[in-house]
């Protein structure tokens, strides 16, 4: 059976190692832009952090399932080198897929992946360092009362 509902897709965004320094004058200053289906997230800039940035910030996307049709559940990391006299330098991305992680949060109350790394690329394939995310996906439960909707959580141990 098709699984269908709404919920929130979690991201814990940690930190970079060896990324790679297109800025022949200075440091990098890196930030991330999260995209996931048709919304987006900017972390904030590690300023004077370099190539091994750390950022500890967490953003929520809300995820409908199984969505637009033809559209993949997955979530683009752009990692952004921000330029004070310049356009933002573009370092590289990593690509994470999330369908399996909803599905499982719809199977258990809760769907995580742990902290992991991933590798940031350039044009597909030169690599140019990693970033570290973590994931959580939780359903949420519509729940219908006298015609007025109200969400709730479901608990994660309680399992129907």
């Amino acid at each position: 059976m098709a699984k269908m509902g709404k919920g929130i897709l979690e991201l814990n965004l940690f930190d970079a190692k060896g990324l790679k320094d297109t800025d022949f004058l200075g440091k990098i200053d890196p930030y991330v832009v999260m995209q996931y289906r048709n919304q987006e997230r900017k972390s904030s800039v590690a300023r004077g952090q370099g190539s091994n940035p750390k950022w500890n910030e967490t953003f929520k996307f809300l995820v409908q399932y199984p969505g637009t049709a033809g559209i993949p559940h997955k979530i683009v990391l752009k990692v952004m080198d921000k330029d004070t006299f310049s356009a933002d330098d573009f370092l590289g991305e990593a690509t994470i897929h999330v369908e399996d992680l909803i599905l499982l949060g719809f199977e258990k109350g809760v769907g995580e992946m742990h902290p992991s790394k991933f590798n940031v690329v350039l044009n597909d394939q030169t690599y140019s360092g990693e970033i570290r995310v973590g994931l959580t996906f939780t359903p949420k439960v519509e729940v219908e009362v006298e015609g007025e909707e109200l969400g709730g959580w479901r608990d994660s141990f309680h399992h129907h």
